[in-house]
Formats: structure tokens, sequence, C-alpha cells
């Protein structure tokens, strides 16, 4: 991760992810990185972060659910 920001926008996006789903930040990050959600951020930190937080989880959610994820 180069970007000095890149790890803070990260834990920005699994804390809104767990928001959205009433779940903990430990079970939205788990679930994220089985899901390949933490990978999907910081493989294209680049364009993400330029969205709002809750563009960025609308997408983790369908990268999640295209990787096997159930929660919608």
């Amino acid at each position: 991760m180069d970007d000095k920001y890149k790890i803070p926008y990260v834990n920005a996006c699994i804390r809104a992810f767990a928001m959205r789903f009433s779940l903990t930040v430990q079970a939205a990050f788990r679930y994220l990185n089985r899901f390949k959600g933490i990978e999907f951020l910081d493989e294209f930190y680049d364009v993400e972060h330029l969205l709002s937080i809750n563009d960025a989880v609308d997408d983790l959610t369908l990268i999640c659910k295209k990787n096997g994820g159930q929660l919608t």
C-alpha cells in the first residue's frame, strides 16, 4: 500500500460496510477479506477513493456477491 491515505480509507470502508450490514468491524473485515473486497479496495484504490464511501460500500457488496458472498 503506497499511499499514506490508503489504510485509513480501507478502514473507513470496512467500518461503513459493518454499519450498513449491522456487523462488528471484525466480522466485516473477515467477510470482505474472504470474498475479495479488501483485495478489490487495494487494487482499485486509485478510482474508488474518488467516490463516496457509500458508493464504495455498494461496490464492495457487488464484488463480494460476485465472489460468493451472501449479504445484500
